[in-house]
């Protein structure tokens, strides 16, 4: 790749322009008119928080669009660690998910996304615990690279550096590693090796986002000293757009679906207040950028360069917006020449679309294939369409070094559309999210090129047009689109990806190993080519038995699909292993597994990750067979039930009758069934009938708010926000000889072992008698927790609630949890 388009991949972590998730941006005078105003703003924003949805989305549009600010949201975290009300996705599927619908947020209110390498480990109460699973000063390095990338003027914090353990630890994390940025960012001696693709920066004035809930209620708010707060009025009215802030930030908070955020446009004045912590207070408490020279004088040779623009601004033609291309090329020949390399490449960027959309200049180039391989070769078709008076010429197209097509005449309305066949260099890395592509740590994701450090995704493959616009030159870059047209949706978009040649998956990603029987292994082979053909193994430990040795396959068509089958005995002693699929296609090793993520409301997500199955060869005994299984916002464990010999029949509300339920051994309720499922409030009567007549129900977690009905117990349940974070707490059993505890397996400490990211969560604080609470643990420093699981006899049967965090430890294979689970379930024998 040429030098330059590897500088220009260096940039596009500074830059943003707001378009569809699907399809090309397409701008209107208004928006033309909007990116003027923007272009002729010199300043900066940069919100910092924690995850996916603590972002303020109505200060976030409110800098962008009202105050035309550069604004930037860091979130430490792509919310790995959370839960999905859409999906199964969790983990770092997850976290690729919401990375997405942040950056569909921030296409809706205007800001740009930014990321540091922490990764969402789950829940924790203290920021000295978040750190030391972090790493504070890999993440601190990440929030002044950051800063002197993105050269904020003004740092706003989501939450209070000052009050750990008050709030989620990555919260205050968050907002402590941007306090101790703020200067450090200014400091040569501080992370020096950064130095080299950027330089020291010092933002004018750090904020604190507050408001009355930091206050602990409205009235205490009223009352406090706010000389140290400015307040900003977000319920401002954009009559361009014809919409309020408060509905547009709405729109962006409702892009977040995965945590169920959809929200409700307001209208109407709304104020915002900052906290003043650190740097230069405004003298105007009414303008965030008092003080701060936000003209185009702000750079050197720059006041010519505001002169020009500001007269296309005041003069503005929306009916003939081209009739500015003279001054707007004007202004960008001495934008070129700026020494500022910040401001000259942002400003530069920004005015390239600006020309582009003033000439009505449409540039596409779409693969006819929508995945393809390293070394491979696909056709492009590229259409340019000039709809200007102007005289525009397409001077070279170029793709990773083969040059499609070089000195066009692009006349009024006249599309010219070509097409090549390219080839893919061997040498091209796959599509897959870039901090997927190494194994990091429990807090860390591992990232080896440090240029990549801070994207919110993986850089497209682009095309790079040269142009010619009143005989300026212009470099734009493209990126390369699949797009294809569904009979309902009509013209749809998707990105291009490069993914293996073929890729395996082992179905099962737990597979559990009561005794010694043979087990029989399905591998999935996926073709990502035609004419796939090789070997597959399945690679295990040397105590472990497989059979055969390999597979041959075969696969005709790029996309087809095979299911092949290996015998595998397991050792004779408990133990654990990491199996592994990997296709052998001429001595080259394929050890991937393809994940499709695809919502309508983000770009479909292929994602790689190594195809593997924890292996458990464990003692464990079951009693029954049938289970009923109510979905709540999705979750793996009716999998891990089969997992152990279960039949699971998946119930939805219309299907909870006494007739259809009367015969299962245990019907278990999905995580948070309660918070989601409004149905469930008239089915209470037939399940609390089940288990009076002997059944057994097991719910499990729900959080406190919003439940479909208060009455989820036969008895008196109270939820709280009680949960013990720390995996590793140790368990003591409150009542050891209850039969959960000793039938038909003996539950020890030993079952509370290998347990990941929190032991549970959403405990209830206050149950009736009749609940016997069967275990207690706390987070160092607290006192006990017993809520963790509770059982009371209800009639002939059995209701029990816990909020053990089954639906992580299950589809993880954590041995212990599918031991406590047989129980739960054989209570009722």
């Amino acid at each position: 790749m040429k030098k330059h388009s590897l500088l220009f991949y260096a940039f596009l972590y500074f830059i943003s322009i707001p378009v569809f998730a699907q399809q090309p941006q397409k701008l209107s005078t208004s928006d033309i008119y909007s990116q003027i105003e923007k272009l002729n703003f010199l300043g900066s924003v940069l919100y910092v928080a924690a995850h996916p949805d603590d972002e303020n989305t109505k200060l976030i549009s409110y800098l962008a669009n009202e105050t035309k600010a550069r604004t930037g949201y860091l979130s430490l975290t792509r919310g790995d660690g959370g839960q999905n009300l859409i999906g199964t996705e969790l983990k770092e599927l997850l976290g690729v998910l919401r990375t997405q619908e942040l950056l569909a947020a921030r296409r809706i209110d205007g800001g740009e996304q930014f990321f540091s390498r922490a990764n969402d480990f789950g829940y924790s109460k203290e920021p000295e615990e978040t750190f030391e699973i972090w790493n504070k000063e890999e993440i601190l390095n990440d929030v002044i690279l950051t800063i002197r990338k993105f050269k904020p003027d003004v740092i706003i914090n989501r939450f209070n550096h000052r009050t750990p353990g008050t709030t989620h630890g990555h919260h205050t994390a968050s907002a402590i590693l941007s306090y101790e940025a703020f200067e450090k960012a200014n400091d040569a001696t501080v992370y020096p090796e950064q130095l080299t693709t950027t330089s020291v920066w010092q933002p004018k004035r750090l904020f604190f986002n507050t408001s009355w809930w930091f206050y602990g209620s409205e009235e205490n708010f009223k009352k406090a000293d706010k000389s140290n707060l400015i307040s900003i009025n977000t319920g401002v009215y954009y009559p361009l757009k014809g919409k309020s802030n408060g509905e547009i930030a709405a729109l962006s908070r409702s892009q977040h679906q995965c945590q169920g955020f959809g929200s409700t446009g307001t209208r109407g004045n709304e104020l915002e207040y900052l906290e003043f912590l650190k740097g230069d207070f405004p003298k105007d408490k009414t303008n965030l950028f008092d003080g701060i020279n936000t003209t185009w004088t702000r750079v050197k040779g720059g006041e010519a360069i505001g002169k020009i623009l500001m007269d296309v601004q005041q003069n503005f033609n929306f009916k003939n917006p081209e009739i500015h291309l003279p001054k707007l090329v004007e202004a960008y020949k001495l934008i070129c020449k700026l020494d500022d390399e910040h401001w000259r490449t942002l400003k530069k960027q920004e005015l390239e679309n600006i020309i582009m959309a003033c000439c009505g200049l449409y540039l596409e180039g779409v693969a006819s294939i929508q995945n393809t391989n390293p070394d491979s070769e696909i056709t492009l078709k590229l259409e340019a369409t000039n709809r200007s008076n102007e005289f525009i010429t397409i001077e070279s197209v170029d793709f990773l070094n083969t040059v499609i097509t070089e000195d066009k005449k692009l006349g009024n309305n006249v599309a010219f559309k070509t097409e090549k066949q390219v080839k893919i260099p061997e040498s091209t890395p796959f599509s897959s999210p870039y901090w997927l592509n190494e194994k990091g740590t429990l807090g860390l994701f591992s990232v080896t090129d440090k240029n990549s450090v801070g994207k919110p995704e993986t850089d497209p493959l682009q095309l790079h047009w040269k142009v010619s616009i009143c005989d300026v030159p212009f470099d734009i870059y493209k990126k390369v689109v699949y797009k294809f047209n569904d009979p309902v949706k009509g013209e749809m978009y998707q990105p291009l990806a490069v993914l293996p040649e073929v890729t395996t998956e082992i179905l099962n990603k737990v597979e559990l190993f009561p005794n010694n029987r043979k087990h029989l292994i399905s591998v999935k082979i996926k073709a990502g080519k035609d004419n796939c053909k090789g070997d597959v193994i399945l690679d295990l430990p040397a105590d472990w038995k497989v059979w055969p040795k390999k597979i041959a396959f075969e696969l005709p068509q790029k996309g087809s699909e095979k299911t092949v089958t290996f015998e595998v005995i397991p050792p004779s002693y408990p133990t654990e292993a990491v199996a592994k699929s990997i296709a052998v296609i001429d001595n080259v090793h394929f050890d991937k597994k393809l994940v499709t993520i695809d919502y309508g409301h983000i770009p479909l997500q292929q994602v790689l990750l190594p195809s593997e199955a924890k292996f458990n060869k464990i003692e464990i005994e079951t009693r029954g067979s049938n289970i009923g299984y109510i979905m709540g916002a999705g979750d793996e464990v009716p999998e891990s039930l089969r997992q152990m010999d279960y039949t699971v029949t998946l119930l939805s509300p219309e299907k909870i009758t006494a007739e259809n339920i009367k015969d299962f051994d245990a019907i278990i309720v999905g995580i948070r069934a309660y918070n989601t499922v409004d149905a469930l409030k008239f089915k209470q009567n037939v399940l609390f009938d089940y288990v009076k007549n002997g059944g057994t129900i097991i719910v499990q977690y729900n959080t406190a708010g919003k439940l479909v009905t208060n009455d989820i117990a036969p008895y008196e349940l109270k939820l709280s926000q009680d949960r013990v974070t720390e995996e590793t707490a140790k368990v003591t059993f409150l009542e050891p000889k209850h039969a959960v505890l000793n039938f038909p397996n003996k539950i020890t400490e030993k079952d509370f072992e290998c347990w990941i990211q929190e032991q549970g969560l959403y405990y209830p604080n206050k149950w009736a008698k009749e609940f016997t609470p069967i275990l207690s643990a706390h987070d160092k420093g607290e006192t006990d927790k017993n809520g963790g699981l509770l059982v009371a006899k209800y009639g002939k049967g059995h209701y029990i609630y816990t909020g053990l965090s089954f639906f992580r430890e299950l589809p993880e294979g954590v041995p212990g949890a599918f031991r406590l689970m047989a129980n739960l379930i054989a209570i009722g024998e």
